[in-house]
């Protein structure tokens, strides 16, 4: 591999080797992994690092190979693997390409005349990777302003006030037709048979035992008349079976035993009963409440 594929190449091949294997095995949806989540960059950055690392140390080690061989068995190496073994590793090489430091037994010429107490100056050049470094930062900051001050493209603030904007809607949407996340204010009165049946199984499996299987009431109060504790109505009655009655007295909550949709059954299922006259009723609790809006509005 080494000799086949020189290290110039060598280290973007095992990079995107890589880089494609974490975007492939890292679940990003519709967005590349490395823009998605920041700490890819770092990670493949290390890893760029590494390789960098890597290949500097086998360059290196070549050299120092030849350097610790005996002389016997240097002279028998062949002209072209001597001249392998001893050139300047590629790192060195473009160390020197990208600094063009001047050998220091040649720094005579680089002398300024300042002389202060002794201490002399070079008249060094700016290395060609800071200059490289700084006309990449001018193209940047051209290319930045364009982009973002003249074309008016969204910042990293703007966009993240649409996507809240965005997640907003999308979680408005969901609740509409999530049953499992109905409220009081989002419930509805259900009126067909089958969810009246479902509901009146689950009251009297739960409910049955403090108002009777008649829901004309025992310990807790009568369901069937006009009279209200804490209101009736579809929103009222699912409010109390969710969050409980009064604080101490009341009936306890029931969100933690009954889903939301369990719970819309049930109170459906007492809307049904009312008027419906129990054998010896237990005597009106609360007040008379009267619907605003006596509108039902079926589920959907």
């Amino acid at each position: 591999m080494k000799k086949l594929i020189p290290a110039y190449l060598r280290v973007p091949i095992f990079f995107f080797i890589i880089f494609g294997l974490v975007e492939y095995f890292i679940d990003s949806g519709d967005r590349p992994a490395f823009i998605k989540y920041p700490m890819v960059n770092v990670i493949m950055l290390v890893v760029l690092v590494l390789l960098i690392a890597v290949e500097i140390v086998i360059s290196a080690a070549d050299n120092i190979v030849y350097q610790i061989l005996p002389e016997e068995e240097k002279a028998k190496l062949t002209a072209q693997e001597q001249l392998k073994l001893t050139e300047k590793a590629w790192f060195k090489k473009l160390i020197n390409k990208l600094t063009r430091t001047v050998p220091i037994e040649d720094e005579a010429s680089l002398l300024l005349n300042h002389d202060y107490d002794g201490i002399k100056e070079l008249d060094n050049n700016l290395p060609p990777w800071w200059v490289y470094s700084f006309y990449a930062c001018i193209l940047f900051s051209a290319i930045y302003l364009v982009r973002f001050e003249i074309l008016g493209a969204d910042d990293q603030e703007m966009e993240l006030k649409k996507e809240l904007a965005q997640a907003k809607i999308e979680v408005a949407e969901y609740m509409k037709n999530a049953p499992d996340l109905m409220d009081e204010k989002t419930v509805t009165q259900l009126t067909e048979a089958p969810d009246l049946a479902i509901g009146k199984t689950l009251f009297e499996t739960n409910c049955a035992a403090c108002h009777r299987a008649d829901a004309g009431g025992q310990i807790g109060p009568n369901l069937t008349d006009e009279h209200w504790i804490l209101g009736g109505g579809i929103k009222n009655i699912f409010h109390t079976i969710s969050n409980g009655g009064r604080d101490g007295k009341g009936m306890i909550s029931w969100k933690g035993t009954l889903k939301p949709k369990e719970i819309q059954k049930i109170a459906s299922y007492i809307m049904s009963l009312k008027g419906s006259n129990p054998k010896d009723p237990k005597a009106p609790d609360g007040e008379i409440w009267v619907d605003e809006n006596p509108a039902v509005a079926e589920a959907k």
